[in-house]
């Protein structure tokens, strides 16, 4: 029997098996890879990527995990402000000034300004809501976090806008995967809050690549990690928990003295056959939305007006947002080395307008359209391109999600949950949700240890 079993190697089921990997464990991942939705490749002192970009900093649980792991993270040293738009690129400046710089009409202007102005007070509170309190628990700031502004939608929020002023806080919106008629008032302003660099933000970037991160830790845990084994069921039984899973076109069997289900809100509700009626019907209630993204490694032997911005929004583009990958590498080289990478980010219903397309098609409409993004010097100096597509991506918080997080957070007495859908900081929340559900998992099987009539009890 082992101590622990955990379902799932991406980044959540990767930092609880970690943080358990002094006792008896198990990792089943459906897939080949581990990773799940973070997933890189390096190409010599660059990196395609495709999934998770940027991870929180200080005092947080994924600096823990760098820490503990040995994987380096440094400050994004690129601007995160660049914008195209209508045909003009700005880089420089206070953001509050591009309504004024973009070509605009006036209506759009004033438009822009009035709902910034909403966003900005938003902001306001909503920083005063996420700053960590003396004595608090992660659990307790959370669901205040969830509870702000989670009765009506962004768009109920910010109200009707005319088409230009709508995609500037549509492009940013819909980063989070949800639209902004999905997503919740506070979901919306706290994506804000998080790109313009206030509260908790995601600012980090890991040196080589995200899947350093994820692989290290894979390579740490060798032995401990099952790959293409699709679990069917998770079954409690007095003393333990069952996890029947097929591999190899074979139905297999594992028992577990714990398990911890890091899978996405949909696997977990629906290979947890035999949990609370009411944690089922909280799986169920997740919403994911989806993303295409598209990678470019290229080989240019000269600088580029962007080598300085990490981030480029992009309003009325078949993308988001256009993401420096070399970023890192700019910032620390001597003289500008030849090369660099680039990933353009599909969310929402940009994603979803992609997601049945032929790869082809997809790098050609993102090419197409970085390559006017970005004036038309980045075509002819590309040398590979792929694309990846999550139909079930990142989680996004809607009206009424916060009345759920206490009953997803409850688990049971030996299954307990971890993933993304657990928080709203994405790769952080993760990380965290990883951390605790260990810790749950690590105190059952203390109280396990100790307890010598339990012992004899199973053993009969």
């Amino acid at each position: 029997m082992k101590d622990v079993v955990i379902v799932g190697a991406g980044l959540a089921g990767l930092s609880a098996g970690w943080r358990m990997r002094h006792w008896d464990s198990l990792i089943l991942e459906a897939d080949d890879r581990v990773g799940g939705r973070i997933k890189s490749e390096r190409r010599g002192a660059y990196w395609l990527n495709w999934g998770g970009h940027v991870f929180a900093g200080e005092d947080s649980s994924t600096e823990s995990l760098l820490n503990e792991v040995g994987v380096t993270a440094v400050n994004i040293p690129g601007s995160l402000q660049g914008m195209s738009m209508n045909g003009k690129f700005i880089k420089n400046g206070h953001i509050a000034t591009y309504p004024l710089r973009l070509p605009m009409s006036l209506s759009d202007r004033i438009a822009t300004f009035k709902g910034g102005l909403k966003v900005v007070s938003g902001v306001a509170k909503y920083t005063s809501v996420v700053r960590k309190r003396a004595g608090e628990s992660g659990a307790s700031r959370q669901q205040r976090i969830y509870d702000f502004e989670n009765e009506r939608t962004f768009q109920d929020f910010i109200g009707d806008l005319p088409e230009d002023a709508a995609s500037l806080f549509k492009t940013t919106v819909t980063r989070s995967a949800g639209t902004m008629d999905q997503i919740s008032a506070g979901a919306g302003i706290g994506y804000f809050s998080l790109v313009l660099g206030f509260g908790q933000g995601l600012s980090k970037g890991i040196v080589g690549g995200p899947s350093t991160l994820t692989e290290s830790i894979a390579a740490a845990l060798d032995g401990r990690i099952e790959r293409g084994a699709k679990v069917q069921e998770v079954i409690h039984k007095s003393n333990s928990v069952i996890v029947r899973y097929q591999q190899n076109g074979q139905m297999r069997q594992v028992e577990g003295r714990t398990v911890i289900l890091a899978t996405t809100a949909d696997v977990s509700h629906r290979v947890g056959v035999d949990l609370p009626e009411d944690l089922k019907d909280a799986l169920s209630q997740i919403k994911y939305g989806p993303h295409v993204s598209t990678a470019f490694l290229t080989d240019e032997t000269s600088a580029r007006h962007w080598d300085d911005i990490y981030a480029i929004a992009a309003p009325k583009r078949s993308f988001a947002i256009a993401l420096n990958q070399a970023s890192i590498v700019r910032g620390s080289e001597s003289s500008r080395q030849p090369g660099g990478s680039m990933m353009t980010f599909s969310p929402a219903d940009l994603g979803a307008a992609l997601l049945e397309k032929p790869e082809e098609e997809v790098i050609e409409t993102h090419l197409r359209d970085l390559d006017e993004v970005l004036g038309g010097k980045f075509a002819d100096s590309v040398v590979e391109a792929k694309t990846e597509r999550w139909k079930v991506a990142s989680p996004y918080c809607f009206p009424g999600r916060a009345k759920l997080q206490s009953t997803l957070m409850r688990g049971t007495d030996r299954v307990f949950l971890a993933g993304d859908f657990m928080g709203t900081l994405y790769t952080e929340s993760s990380v965290t949700s990883g951390f605790s559900a260990a810790q749950n998992a690590a105190s059952v099987l203390a109280t396990h240890r100790q307890s010598p009539t339990l012992e004899i009890r199973e053993a009969g």
